[in-house]
């Protein structure tokens, strides 16, 4: 098990974690860190506990945000999954009038 210290809102966070995952972990913890420098610019004299508060809502909003605009993606995927889908099936019901049209055209003209 391998340890790391992090770096958040102006304190240091020893943690322990899985070997190899200490850079993942430093990327998170950037993350973190600009929010609540966001947090910390934009409302000035927040608690410790109040600036991750808001680190953690912003995190949360752009998560959000982030799940609506895949959500919409796959809506469009699976719509044009269907509008492909209905396009052969078109298609192959046009394949199947012509060819009843030409036998009813033959079978008139031996009548």
């Amino acid at each position: 098990m391998a340890e790391t210290t992090l770096h958040i809102a102006s304190r240091q966070y020893d943690i322990r974690c899985r070997d190899g995952e200490e850079a993942h972990l430093a990327r998170l913890a950037a993350m973190i860190e600009e929010k609540a420098r966001v947090a910390q610019q934009s409302t000035p004299g927040l608690t410790e506990v109040r600036t991750l508060l808001f680190a953690a809502l912003f995190l949360a909003d752009e998560l959000i945000d982030l799940r609506r605009e895949a959500a919409g993606r796959q809506e469009q995927l699976a719509l044009e999954t269907t509008d492909e889908d209905a396009a052969r099936t078109i298609e192959a019901l046009a394949s199947r009038i012509e060819k009843l049209r030409t036998r009813l055209a033959a079978r008139a003209a031996d009548a």
